[in-house]
């Protein structure tokens, strides 16, 4: 995924010369996460083992850029199964699916590959062991985010209830001694998240939660570092998919703080008039955007700018996820 930016046109210099400089705050930890590092090279894999074509059903992560350098390499990118071709291998995104579908792609002897984030397949087996269990499941998430489908279809229709909003848990209604337990997306708000989940505690003082909280590091790092930030900065841009919950996420959480945010997909979406009286930029990305879009941003930047850099570091990663048996040695 390397890319070439432009020098900056002499005139663009001149003007950037001319105006005030702009310090700019960049998030660490930002961009990648283990899990999407891990997706993307299964489907690399997939592709160097069995050549192209290879399909994968979804986006395999909420970047377009990814995806289009994806394309690049062979991938072809299908919203379901049927789409696939008999005979040609699939890989599942790191959003994880429906149980039904591994077992249908199974059952047409195609071979899979499943790229789900090892963090998301952990709430999926903390489902099934409490539905076993006789409990009925409270699922914090977004209606219609594929990692809820996902999780949602790892236990019987009608054991789950989702809950979007503190204001949904006033509507719960379950006989008193109902068996309840709680479980979350992994990429939300963290402090949204907790709200909710002392709600459920306050309205159901038996409900049982997990051993540790379900929203992965990823997601807490990078809200963390956004905390860092965003009280220093007149405006946070945030480097992400419309889509990309964990990237949304990252705009509300800097507005929270008290200053404005954007989010971006590319470096050619910033309007120079949002930069007008910023004397200090906060820069972050979402864990499916790649690093070379943040340096886009800062060369696009450049153009218009005397910038200088200051990493603002809250914690440091080093989280690796194994691969599929299938695509090792």
């Amino acid at each position: 995924m390397n890319a070439s930016f432009p020098t900056p046109a002499a005139a663009d210099t001149a003007t950037a010369d001319a105006l005030p400089p702009l310090h700019l705050l960049i998030a660490a930890p930002r961009g990648f996460c283990a899990g999407v590092d891990r997706a993307i090279e299964i489907v690399e894999r997939a592709i160097d083992r069995y050549g192209a074509p290879v399909y994968v059903r979804h986006e395999i992560v909420h970047n377009r850029f990814v995806v289009d350098s994806l394309k690049a390499k062979g991938a072809v990118f299908v919203e379901e199964l049927d789409e696939v071709p008999d005979g040609k291998p699939v890989v599942f995104s790191a959003h994880g699916v429906p149980k039904v579908v591994p077992a249908a792609a199974t059952e047409r002897g195609l071979d899979w590959l499943d790229a789900t984030c090892p963090l998301v397949s952990k709430v999926h087996r903390q489902a099934e062991r409490k539905v076993e269990a006789g409990r009925h499941i409270l699922f914090v998430g977004h209606k219609g985010h594929p990692e809820v489908i996902g999780t949602m279809g790892q236990v019987p229709e009608g054991a789950m209830t989702l809950v979007e909003t503190l204001d949904d848990v006033a509507t719960l209604n379950f006989p008193e001694g109902t068996p309840l337990a709680f479980l979350t997306q992994t990429t939300l708000s963290v402090d949204d998240t907790a709200e909710i989940v002392a709600g459920l505690k306050a309205r159901f003082p038996t409900i049982v939660g997990p051993r540790a909280e379900d929203i992965c590091y990823a997601t807490s790092n990078r809200q963390a570092a956004v905390k860092a930030i965003a009280p220093r900065s007149q405006l946070v841009l945030v480097i992400g998919a419309p889509n990309s919950s964990n990237s949304l996420r990252l705009v509300e959480v800097a507005e929270r703080e008290g200053t404005p945010s954007r989010l971006i997909q590319r470096a050619s979406e910033i309007d120079p008039a949002w930069l007008d009286g910023v004397e200090t930029l906060g820069l972050t990305a979402g864990a499916s955007a790649p690093e070379v879009l943040v340096r886009e941003v800062v060369a696009r930047i450049g153009q218009w700018r005397t910038v200088s850099e200051e990493p603002v570091t809250t914690t440091e990663e080093h989280m690796v996820f194994k691969l599929p048996r299938q695509l090792v040695g």
